[in-house]
């Protein structure tokens, strides 16, 4: 039985000023948290596949002091639109240009976790001017590990077909290192949005980058990093279930001014399961001149 205290989003965002909304950005509804104000530079926050806003609940108090925040929901994911179709990364910059444009900004920061990396690097290198600083958060789309990929899509789809408790508490449990962190009410935000009537379609349209021959033509080169012009925060954990920090040491020597960080003691969440370590080493980048 674990002694660790009870916590819930509540409590996370209780003391924050936020706000929860929808906003149309072209043909996509997207659900989004907002902290901050416009005043401020804008940053962006994605999360990873099958995820949702929430992954950053632990984050809007301390980055909306400085930023206009908005963590969203990726098409395909949380509560925003779920188109029918398989969705690779071209469809997810689409939707992340498509929403800077809804929320009148030109320029912003961008931190991705897992998918949310994914998407943040592709997006640096393909439209450097929507861009300031990135922070690749144990990035995908370098690697196409065939175990860690049927893992995930074993994980996802068995929660999309039967969002029992102990299944989607399975999904959430392997992005943790500690699995306590999985608590009874992060359990049930997962579980309400997998009930939605058409999560279990949404759910193998996000799936296609576990399939291999998809996510090779949507990987990141080694060439494709070199032409990321941002400044790029690569974060890694010690015990990251996708991959090693090996990984994250290369991506960072790669991108032209890149530089890693590496948590201790977290899995594939560290903006959760380590928040305040997250957190200032977060905004010890994001506000760094150099």
């Amino acid at each position: 039985m674990s002694t660790r205290p009870y916590t819930s989003i509540w409590s996370d965002l209780n003391q924050v000023s936020f706000s929860q909304g929808f906003i149309d950005a072209g043909e996509y509804r997207i659900r989004y948290l907002h902290a901050g104000d416009s005043s401020k530079p804008a940053l962006v926050l994605l999360h990873g596949v099958t995820g949702h806003a929430e992954a950053y609940v632990r984050n809007l108090a301390a980055h909306g002091e400085h930023f206009d925040v908005w963590a969203i929901d990726l098409i395909g994911h949380g509560y925003s639109s779920k188109p029918a179709h398989p969705l690779e990364i071209p469809h997810y910059i689409d939707n992340v240009l498509k929403f800077l444009d809804a929320i009148g900004v030109e320029r912003a920061h961008f931190s991705g976790e897992s998918l949310g990396g994914w998407v943040s690097a592709r997006f640096a290198q393909l439209h450097p001017d929507r861009v300031g600083r990135i922070v690749l958060n144990t990035m995908g789309g370098t690697m196409a590990n065939p175990q860690v990929m049927e893992r995930i899509y074993t994980l996802s789809t068995e929660a999309a077909n039967d969002p029992s408790w102990e299944r989607v508490k399975a999904r959430l449990e392997w992005l943790m290192a500690d699995p306590t962190m999985v608590t009874d009410d992060l359990i049930r935000t997962r579980q309400a949005i997998f009930e939605q009537p058409d999560w279990k379609m949404a759910c193998e349209m996000n799936m296609a980058l576990q399939n291999l021959e998809i996510r090779k033509r949507n990987m990141l080169s080694d060439d494709d990093l070199r032409a990321i012009a941002a400044p790029a925060l690569v974060i890694w954990t010690t015990k990251d279930p996708s991959g090693p920090v090996d990984e994250g040491r290369r991506i960072a020597s790669l991108i032209p001014n890149g530089r890693l960080a590496v948590i201790e003691n977290a899995g594939h969440w560290p903006q959760y399961e380590q928040a305040e370590i997250f957190n200032r080493t977060h905004l010890d980048f994001l506000l760094s001149d150099d």
